[in-house]
């Protein structure tokens, strides 16, 4: 893997090492007062950039709503350093916070040995980070496996399975946030139907990775799942108008859903919100089951099958 930012413009370049001391400082703030051994020997063994900015395709249009993100990959020591909300919220906090960071920020956390399974069995995900990614930071002595050919009829089981799985439950959120649609206009019946609306999305986002990657993040933030399927795919765009102020914030509404929809007394959403994002929902799930299909097409004739 690549360890140069050379191919970044400077300023890309600065707000990446602010986000990685970020991160490294929260994270020892977060293990100092540890007492369990696993805790308090606790490392960051790798920070690595993945996606559009690892590479040289990344897009820079803030004010039309167009901007790709950062993408980080950070490796750890123990299984339970992986916990966002108990070691790396109050970094992904600070950093969503700061002035001198412009570009949105997303991470994954998994261990070493996660990855390294995954790379020995070829997951794609995986195999395309090794190839394009950039590291930020790392310590010596911890290196990633080479990855493995995965077996192409196996590939084909596997995505097989998750899109029958995913494109089900997708439809099936749906069908609850039309449900909810139905039964009434006051506000439970509405934050029910955007909670369905936001899962349904999220499902979405889930069955197109796992069909074309075998991977999905532990995340429930639909920002952060359209950015890394963007990123693989760019006819997923057109899912979302984004050109206005008010498509914008119907979005974020809609990524706000999962929780506010549910215990914020302040949450509130209109029928005619509820009625766009309901149409984008349907073209999003519409686009992932053309792109899935043709995965699969893809997959199966790797396999000889």
């Amino acid at each position: 893997m690549r360890v140069d930012l050379d191919h970044l413009p400077d300023t890309q370049q600065a707000e990446l090492a602010r986000v990685r001391d970020t991160l490294m400082a929260e994270f020892a703030q977060a293990i100092s007062t540890a007492t369990q051994p696993w805790k308090k020997n606790g490392k960051i063994l790798k920070i690595i950039l993945f996606g559009s900015y690892s590479r040289e395709d990344w897009v820079d249009e803030p004010e039309n709503g167009y901007q790709s993100d950062f993408d980080l990959l950070v490796i750890v020591s123990h299984e339970d350093l992986t916990d966002v909300a108990g070691y790396w919220y109050i970094a992904e906090d600070k950093i969503l916070h700061d002035p001198a960071v412009q570009r949105p920020v997303n991470i994954i956390v998994h261990t070493l040995d996660e990855v390294n399974k995954a790379l020995e069995r070829g997951e794609y995900f995986w195999v395309d980070i090794v190839r394009d990614g950039v590291v930020l930071y790392e310590l010596p002595q911890h290196a990633l496996s080479a990855p493995k050919p995965l077996i192409a009829a196996d590939a084909h089981a596997m995505a097989e399975r998750y899109f029958d799985e995913q494109r089900r439950s997708a439809a099936n959120w749906f069908r609850m946030a039309e449900l909810a649609l139905v039964e009434g206009d006051d506000r439970d019946w509405r934050n029910k139907a955007v909670f369905n609306l936001h899962q349904s999305t999220e499902t979405a986002y889930a069955c197109f990775l796992l069909v074309r990657t075998l991977y999905f993040p532990r995340s429930h933030n639909i920002k952060f799942l359209r950015s890394l399927s963007e990123d693989k795919e760019p006819r997923l765009v057109d899912a979302w108008p984004r050109a206005t102020r008010i498509d914008r914030r119907r979005f974020e509404l809609l990524k706000r859903a999962y929780v506010e929809a549910r215990y914020s007394p302040s949450y509130e959403i209109g029928a005619e919100d509820l009625d766009a994002l309901a149409g984008s929902v349907k073209r999003l799930r519409d686009v992932v089951e053309v792109l899935c299909v043709e995965r699969l097409a893809e997959l199966r004739t790797a396999a000889d099958l």
